[in-house]
């Protein structure tokens, strides 16, 4: 709600929502998931706490050091963010010294990001936890078994091309 010149609250007219089968919600499925995620993003959260970061930029930090010399317009996509929302977050990973930006060597207009040794250093900081967690986590699995986990999670990605949903902002 906002406030009106005048001091009242005016109500926003909300969107019609589809009709949904409630009984159709595996709402135990969705709960697991958010807290798994709540969980699997606390070790790296507390790391990057200590530094004076977040989120935002541990997940750059991944993506470069994943693929040293992607290009912004590449990251940018990856992350499905605006270009606002990286240019602050990515500003601060130069200054700080963990990414590098370097002019393409075919076409100058392009900007690649490589990380640098303390760029790497952090991302493997920040995956470590995750990795454990991940290994704990299938520690009694059988090969196939993690086929499957793997499966799901790749099954899992990806937007419904149905909804319309705008880049975010990172932070």
């Amino acid at each position: 709600m906002s406030l009106a010149p005048t001091g009242k609250t005016v109500k926003k007219a909300l969107p019609q929502m589809p009709p949904v089968d409630e009984a159709q919600i595996d709402f135990e499925s969705i709960e697991l998931l958010f807290f798994a995620y709540r969980d699997f993003v606390s070790d790296p959260d507390a790391i990057l706490a200590k530094i004076g970061m977040g989120r935002a930029h541990h997940r750059v930090v991944y993506f470069v050091c994943r693929n040293p010399g992607m290009m912004v317009a590449d990251l940018l996509d990856t992350l499905q963010i605006t270009k606002q929302s990286l240019a602050r977050v990515l500003k601060k990973l130069i200054e700080l010294g963990y990414i590098r930006q370097m002019a393409g060597a075919k076409d100058r207009r392009q900007r690649r990001l490589y990380p640098t040794l303390a760029g790497r250093e952090l991302a493997l900081a920040l995956c470590e936890p995750q990795s454990v967690r991940i290994a704990r986590a299938m520690e009694n699995f059988t090969p196939e078994m993690r086929d499957h986990v793997r499966t799901f999670l790749q099954r899992m990605r990806g937007r419904d091309p149905n909804l319309e949903i705008p880049a975010v902002d990172l932070d």
